[in-house]
């Protein structure tokens, strides 16, 4: 009985959450993705809990389980957000799928350099969507055409660069060999190309 009253309000929830966030993502103004469905999320667990707290049906709950499920509820919320919008929005590897999906089910290896600079980088307006969420993020700000780190983003950087040089796989398979470039992309030095503001 209980299992069955947890998994009603449980439907009513995700009923909510996805109602939420399709009508946020048709019918209002969307800054960042991620954000924007961590927000459904919580507005999704603050109505399930007007439910939750107020229909008789959930009375067998006690204050403690209720607060349980709406800690679930949010956390479910998050594993949402990032697994399903945020990653189709900003997966290359979705992209590689589609992108052979178009061309009709086959590209050739080296094609792909090509198709990652000319299409990918235009069709997805990669750099114009990620400047806009790291503006939105605070860690970056766009100051007469120069793009700089604030402190914020500074620490960011801090704490990925240890993580990738500390807790990424030092053997990790990439087309058909194991290596650790990506523990350090940047090992080979700063291009010698001059990118700074003047």
């Amino acid at each position: 009985m209980i299992l069955i009253k947890f998994l009603s309000a449980s439907a009513i929830f995700l009923i909510l959450l996805l109602s939420i966030y399709y009508l946020h993502i048709r019918f209002f103004l969307v800054n960042v993705v991620f954000y924007s469905a961590i927000l459904d999320g919580i507005l999704a667990t603050i109505v399930s809990s007007f439910f939750l707290w107020r229909l008789k049906f959930f009375i067998i709950f006690n204050v403690f389980e209720k607060i349980q499920m709406l800690i679930i509820w949010l956390f479910f919320s998050f594993i949402f957000a990032i697994s399903i919008p945020t990653v189709i929005d900003r997966s290359l590897s979705f992209y590689i799928l589609e992108k052979l999906n178009q061309r009709g089910g086959s590209i050739s290896l080296n094609s792909f350099d090509d198709i990652i600079v000319n299409e990918y980088m235009k069709e997805h307006r990669l750099v114009d969507i990620r400047i806009t969420e790291q503006v939105n993020s605070g860690t970056i700000i766009l100051k007469n055409n120069c793009v700089s780190l604030t402190n914020r983003g500074k620490k960011i950087v801090q704490f990925s660069m240890y993580f990738r040089k500390n807790f990424l796989p030092k053997k990790r398979l990439i087309m058909g060999e194991y290596s650790d470039d990506l523990i350090n992309p940047f090992r080979n030095g700063i291009s010698e190309v001059n990118y700074n503001c003047n």
